[in-house]
């Protein structure tokens, strides 16, 4: 990146310091191409909005691959790093096509060209290029798998109406692996492998038709051309952890790696060993497993959380390391910081407290940044979408502009959240957003009692699942929250099944066990919409007008209807989809929360 692709803010030492950690230049963990692994791509906001950029670590030259007014992120290389695929949404709609364009620079082109719009459902490049299997995910067909040979016509080779996707594609070109829920459970998923013309090799299935509720994933092909084995997390002991499966004789190697919460992996590019990834407790480390000898080799990075890693050809392993209180960098095992973007650097922040707290449902964990100076403080209690993700100790730059204005901020891993087990993530069923808040009003009841957190000044705020657990929050709990902050949320469950993407409408269905017409009971008893005449507490609202994930619509019959009763809300609609890719509208929508924070809790 050159100094001068920066825009003029972002080079100001004068802005405060929390609007400087949203427009420090940041870049992802690059990836690297297969059989050419000088070229690489990562992502960054260098420019003001994120999008993708080429790196030959040869010459360290650098180009901005991708220019839109909303941003881009979704890109991969092709292994033999001649081309650069990157996935054309219309404004953060997620429905679009893959687009391509050559290494050194060149016109996009379609990448598939006969394949209509659809949401992604997976891809995979064949290394040589005779090879494209595309994974598409539409409310009329459900998912289909295509294959492209030789840069023919695409062939359809799978379909069904539940959720499923692109895997993997061997090393070879000749076996290709599927996720796919045709059991009806789109929390757990099974696999099955095919020939290029879609004809089945075999099949493993933990969840049992549904009864089961066990899942697989694949995590990647052995890098070795010939090499059936085929790399896959499963949930046999009650968490994530990998085994090795050998698609052509189904043998299974159990790695029962001793090691505590959920455990991930991916090969070394020689196929000797494997990169190991432990997530536990809000924190992360790495591992190498040698496949011959089994052992376990830690590797060493600071305390925190790794947001991504790969191990490089020459042995070496390159991470993107964070920890509340300091900001990304992507690190390598040389001890060297491995690409470090021009500009301003982003200001550290206050470091995480682990809570725990009793629940209804076991032992919550919380993280709690406080602010200078003794409380009780105001306190937002900010709650992480999903529901199957996990707040961790890593950078963020939101709630850290929390801190710099006085207020405390709770985050919170309730029932739902990954990496305390699968139990933990899967106790969500039927009583959907009324589980979570349980676990939240537990910890909330802790922090008034701590002398943590102000009673009269208590903010409940989230963004996507967060947002939706916010707006069911001040409805349910009418008397516990002060203020609420709901950015991209689901509001109307009812509405909001209808008009999202078909894979989520897989997803409610297996978390309430139907369809609205179905069990109407339970989505009316998890509808935020069921209880807004109960709120009480002032509320903000943050959407985006192209939102397939929570769409607007929904959004809208739950603000007329404060609006209906003169409810005090604000509402802030703007031109993207879940989210924004853009610094300054990012910015502008967290001063928009703090402005409204400070007119009502003064």
């Amino acid at each position: 990146m050159n100094d001068d692709a920066r825009s003029p803010a972002e080079s100001s030492s004068d802005l405060p310091a929390w609007e400087q950690r949203f427009r420090a230049p940041r870049v992802s963990l690059p990836d690297w191409a297969e059989d050419a692994p000088e070229r690489a791509l990562f992502v960054s906001n260098a420019t003001g909005t994120y999008e993708l950029y080429a790196w030959d670590r040869d010459s360290g030259a650098q180009r901005q691959v991708t220019d839109r007014p909303n941003g881009t992120t979704d890109g991969v290389l092709t292994p033999d790093g001649r081309a650069i695929w990157w996935f054309a949404d219309t404004d953060g709609d997620e429905f679009g096509v893959w687009m391509r364009q050559p290494f050194e620079d060149g016109a996009d082109e379609p990448a598939v060209p006969g394949l209509d719009p659809s949401y992604p459902a997976g891809l995979a490049l064949g290394r040589d290029g005779s090879v494209v299997v595309v994974g598409r995910s539409t409310d009329d067909e459900g998912t289909t798998i295509h294959v492209v040979r030789d840069g023919g016509a695409p062939v359809e080779i799978y379909r069904h109406q539940e959720s499923a996707g692109v895997g993997d594609l061997s090393h070879d070109g000749t076996l290709i692996a599927v996720e796919h829920t045709e059991h009806g459970d789109a929390m757990h998923a099974a696999l099955r492998i095919v020939r290029l013309d879609g004809s089945t090799v075999t099949e493993l299935d933990d969840s049992e038709g549904g009864t089961k509720e066990l899942g697989l994933e694949v995590l990647g092909f052995a890098p070795v051309d010939g090499d059936t084995r085929l790399l896959i997390g499963h949930q046999r002991r009650g968490r994530w952890e990998p085994l090795i499966w050998d698609v052509a004789t189904g043998e299974q190697t159990d790695l029962a790696l001793d090691l505590p919460g959920d455990v991930s992996a991916e090969w070394y590019p020689d196929g000797s060993g494997l990169l190991i990834g432990h997530s536990f407790e809000a924190r992360s480390e790495l591992y190498r497993f040698d496949l011959s000898s089994r052992e376990l080799i830690r590797i060493d990075t600071p305390p925190g959380s790794v947001g991504g890693a790969t191990a490089r050809p020459d042995g070496t392993v390159e991470y993107l390391w964070s920890s509340a209180a300091v900001p990304p960098a992507v690190r390598s095992t040389t001890g060297e910081v491995v690409l470090d973007p021009p500009g301003m650097k982003a200001p550290g922040s206050v470091p995480v407290e682990d809570v725990w707290v009793e629940g209804p449902g076991g032992r919550v964990h919380a993280l709690v940044q406080r602010p200078a100076g003794d409380g009780p403080f105001p306190a937002v209690f900010d709650i992480h979408g999903g529901p199957t993700w996990h707040d961790s100790d890593e950078f963020a730059a939101g709630p850290a502009a929390w801190v710099d204005h006085g207020y405390a901020v709770v985050r919170i891993n309730y029932r739902g959240s990954t990496g305390y087990g699968r139990e933990w993530t899967d106790a969500l069923k039927h009583r959907v957003g009324l589980i979570e808040l349980e676990d939240i009003a537990a910890v909330r009841e802790w922090a008034v009692d701590s002398g943590l957190a102000d009673p009269s000044r208590l903010v409940l705020a989230g963004a996507s699942w967060g947002g939706y657990l916010t707006l069911l929050g001040l409805g349910t709990q009418p008397g516990a929250w002060s203020l609420g902050l709901a950015s991209v949320p689901v509001a109307d469950y009812v509405t909001a099944y209808h008009d999202e993407m078909e894979n989520l409408k897989a997803l409610d269905r297996t978390l309430l066990g139907g369809t609205p017409e179905e069990v109407p009971e339970r989505y009316e008893a998890s509808s935020p919409l069921t209880y807004v005449d109960a709120v009480k507490a002032p509320v903000y609202i943050a959407a985006g007008v192209n939102d397939p994930r929570c769409p607007i619509r929904q959004i809208d019959n739950y603000v007329n209807r404060l609006a209906s009763r003169d409810a005090p809300h604000e509402v802030y609609r703007y031109d993207a989809g879940h989210g924004s890719l853009v610094v300054e509208e990012r910015i502008k929508q967290v001063r928009l929360e703090l402005e409204f924070a400070q007119r009502h809790l003064s």
